[in-house]
């Protein structure tokens, strides 16, 4: 799960004409109806490489990469770049395209996190023209001079990613070495018990070399990265408050997503897929999965939980996930938290948790 609010943000930022919009249902109004634009429906098969690009008949959408990263000093970092896409009216991919007249709207965000240190960064773009867009074949994702591209196989790899804000830069290089994952029933993610869902595939075993800049200062690293893939036009219900997600990287090579979507009476809805060192997935009933915040942390002014116990009981996998940086806060239009955390217990790992709605 991922952050759908941010998308709906981006239309409010840069609307493209003075109608009111509708009252939110749901967090940041992502439970509001979607009328017009296309559904998410059980036994649709997703299609490589066409599904690698946009789908502007669907509300919302994104691209998504997280690095856990390690200098040649050995001090850990975290580098996050995101685009989204959000359609402010129902559109075909030829109307998409068609200039000032597009309803697409860009929003991209970027950051960089070391442990007694966090950055970010974020764009604004109107579709239409050029400024940001998702191209399959070669696969080119881009916002201004900020871009995710490369000429991706099967697996979408290799990929090179790159951003840069104020104080802070990256320049990374991405070469998967297993398939792509799909999430749920063959990339059906369920996000409510009233049917809401979003089609949702990963390709979680980047491995990954490149150049950190900070302040300044330049530092080769490597890592592994997860990129995530997810696009929807009602992925939330009325009640659902916010989410808290998990992408591990276990020292096994294992992977495992884990989220949990917060209700207003504590009926949260869990998901998640434990996926083997060989790209086999297997979803996760949501009874198999327990997730209890064991410390919270005040950042910008609320209280976070940044401390997580983590438990499947039927893999043997009982683990504490600690933030790396408790103060990874993106203070950006909807605000959320999100950094790389380090795993101990019966596993040990790197990963990132991303918390959104306190």
């Amino acid at each position: 799960m991922r952050k759908w609010m941010v998308a709906l943000a981006c239309s409010a930022l840069i609307a493209c004409d003075s109608a009111a919009p509708p009252t939110p249902a749901g967090f940041a109004g992502l439970g509001s109806e979607a009328e017009g634009f296309s559904t998410v429906t059980r036994g649709t098969p997703l299609v490589f490489p066409s599904d690698f690009a946009a789908h502007p008949d669907y509300r919302i959408e994104w691209w998504y990469v997280t690095a856990n990263l390690t200098d040649e000093r050995g001090e850990p970092w975290g580098a996050q770049w995101t685009l989204f896409r959000q359609a402010m009216a129902p559109q075909s991919a030829s109307e998409a395209e068609a200039g000032w007249q597009s309803a697409q709207v860009w929003l991209g965000h970027a950051a960089l996190t070391r442990a007694d240190g966090h950055r970010h960064a974020d764009r604004l773009a109107r579709g239409g023209i050029g400024q940001a867009g998702v191209r399959a074949q070669p696969f080119q994702a881009w916002i201004d001079d900020w871009s995710l591209s490369g000429d991706a196989n099967a697996q979408l790899s290799p990929l090179r990613v790159r951003a840069a804000g104020e104080g802070f830069s990256y320049n990374l290089n991405l070469q998967a070495s297993a398939p792509l994952v799909l999430h749920g029933d063959r990339g059906f993610s369920q996000k409510s018990e009233r049917g809401q869902a979003s089609w949702y595939y990963s390709q979680p075993f980047f491995q990954v070399d490149g150049e950190v800049h900070w302040q300044g200062e330049t530092r080769r690293v490597s890592g592994k990265a997860w990129l995530d893939r997810e696009w929807s036009s009602q992925p939330l219900a009325a009640d659902q408050q916010g989410w808290d997600w998990f992408s591990l990287h276990l020292q096994d090579g294992s992977k495992l997503m884990l989220f949990r979507l917060r209700s207003d009476d504590d009926s949260h809805f869990y998901s998640g897929t434990w996926i083997t060192a060989d790209g086999v997935a297997e979803p996760l009933d949501q009874s198999a999965i327990v997730m209890t915040p064991l410390q919270e942390t005040a950042v910008a002014g609320r209280s976070l939980p940044t401390r997580w116990r983590l438990q499947i009981a039927h893999k043997d996998f009982d683990v504490t996930a600690q933030a790396l940086n408790a103060n990874a806060w993106m203070g950006t239009g909807i605000p959320y938290w999100e950094g790389p955390v380090n795993v101990t217990g019966s596993h040990t790992a790197v990963g990132y948790l991303e918390m959104t709605g306190y």
